[in-house]
């Protein structure tokens, strides 16, 4: 997790006129990131169809949420309780996926809190303190305008804008709950 984050309220209008100028201040990009912007403006969930597989076989949709930002913005590697989609809407975001079945060799976090975030760093990867990192298989790709990605419960992922770049992530349970729900 990077120290310099941090969280500040701003508005839409605000927010957009970063997003523009690409002025990130010195602790880096404004990132709107896993945001519930489509209950805040009506508007624009109307523009949004919910894919027909959060639904397939009695499923739940659970969250639906927006990632905004410039280049260069990153989500560090982890993996979430739920079915995921993450659709690309404008610009490019590079993808790194790990099964959930090599969940140990990646480093969890110990603290409750973070447990599903990794302490690897996978754009600067120290392979003293984390060396089975090294050998492992990951799938990888970049999601393009229009194209969806399906991430499955608990699989880890890391993704990388490489363009000013929106995307909509649906969050789903299946009609047995995911494991978390």
């Amino acid at each position: 997790m990077c120290s310099e984050w941090k969280q500040e309220l701003i508005t839409f209008s605000q927010f957009l006129d970063r997003i523009q100028s690409n002025d990130g201040s010195s602790a880096g990009p404004t990132y709107l990131a896993q945001h519930p912007l489509f209950d805040q403006i009506q508007e624009l969930r109307k523009d949004i169809l919910i894919p027909d597989y959060c639904f397939a076989g009695g499923g739940k949709l659970r969250s639906l949420n927006a990632w905004f930002g410039p280049a260069g913005t990153v989500t560090p590697l982890h993996h979430d309780p739920h079915h995921n989609i993450l659709a690309q809407v404008v610009g490019e975001k590079y993808v790194r996926v790990y099964p959930a079945s090599v969940a140990e060799d990646l480093y969890p976090h110990s603290e409750s809190m973070l447990s599903n975030s990794s302490q690897v760093d996978l754009d600067n990867i120290d392979m003293n303190k984390f060396p089975k990192v090294q050998d492992l298989e990951f799938l990888d790709c970049i999601l393009e305008e229009g194209e969806m990605l399906y991430i499955p419960p608990k699989w880890w992922h890391y993704v990388r804008s490489l363009t000013r770049s929106f995307s909509v992530s649906f969050w789903w349970s299946d009609y047995r709950g995911s494991p978390e729900s």
